[in-house]
């Protein structure tokens, strides 16, 4: 019992420090690319010196290697894309939007894994396109980043439901670190094909230094090793139940710093009660549904 109190907490720090990485991207003044190089650059050298540290093998085959490197190209994609979103919007509305990835999910892992489409999830979805669209319809001023936020939904959809495959053989932590990997070379190749990294003097303030290296050890590897250690003694309908207070924490930790420029209309509350009501609601579902 002391374990499940002590994992309880771990996961609720680790769900507020996730919902803390769209505060760091407002705050930290470079631009999107640059910006998630920075991060995975960190993050895979924190988790190769963990790996080192605690003598682990990260040995793997060559198969699973190429499996895990081209999910960190997703993985680089989806986080471009959210800091992309938070810069052109505000935290509240990309958070918000990102929590659509359960109706993404909702359509991709059945086309993924060729299993039938659950009605009940179709209309989890539905809820959660009327929240999109209340959202699209009073912010109109946030249409680009709203559109990059479902974008970034999409692409966490879709790499988490390629690592709900990959996981069933392999363990997390290598999975991560060998996307970590991936995504670094990604945005790597990327950054010196449009001449950014050849160009970059990396030369940035002392304030985005610290920012960039919390984000990069604090909520990137130090979260991502914690987030898995709990589901030793957790169950998954608990992580993901509290997993969904990622936005909550995320938008309630943003007027705390942003105060006035968070402050939206009417229907974008309306709307993101809409959707983040859905997503509470989807795990309850899918364990009365997994009894049934």
């Amino acid at each position: 019992m002391e374990a499940t109190k002590k994992n309880l907490l771990i996961l609720h720090f680790t769900v507020l420090i996730w919902g803390f990485t769209g505060v760091l991207g407002k705050v930290i003044s470079i631009d999107a690319v640059p910006l998630v190089w920075y991060r995975v650059l960190i993050a895979t050298s924190t988790l190769l010196a963990w790996f080192l540290i605690t003598k682990k093998s990260i040995k793997i085959s060559r198969k699973q290697f190429f499996q895990f490197f081209l999910t960190g190209g997703i993985v680089a994609i989806h986080w471009i894309l959210f800091f992309y979103a938070i810069k052109v919007s505000t935290v509240s509305v990309t958070l918000v939007c990102l929590s659509s990835f359960t109706l993404f999910t909702a359509i991709l892992e059945p086309l993924i894994k060729k299993q039938p489409i659950q009605i009940g999830d179709i209309l989890v979805g539905l809820l959660i396109i009327v929240g999109i669209y209340l959202i699209f319809k009073f912010e109109t001023k946030y249409t680009l980043g709203i559109i990059l936020g479902l974008s970034a939904a999409v692409a966490s959809s879709l790499f988490s439901t390629i690592n709900s495959t990959l996981v069933q053989k392999s363990e997390p932590s290598i999975i991560g670190f060998y996307e970590l990997v991936g995504g670094l070379f990604w945005i790597t190749l990327y950054r010196f094909y449009d001449g950014s990294l050849l160009g970059s003097s990396f030369n940035l303030s002392g304030k985005d230094w610290f920012y960039i290296g919390i984000l990069g050890t604090l909520c990137t590897s130090v979260a991502y090793v914690a987030g898995v250690s709990v589901m030793r003694t957790l169950s998954a309908f608990r992580v993901a139940l509290i997993t969904n207070l990622e936005p909550v924490y995320g938008i309630i930790l943003a007027y705390f710093f942003f105060k006035d420029k968070e402050q939206m209309t009417g229907g974008f509350y309306i709307g993101a009660l809409i959707i983040l009501s859905s997503i509470f609601l989807y795990p309850i579902y899918k364990k009365r549904q997994s009894k049934q």
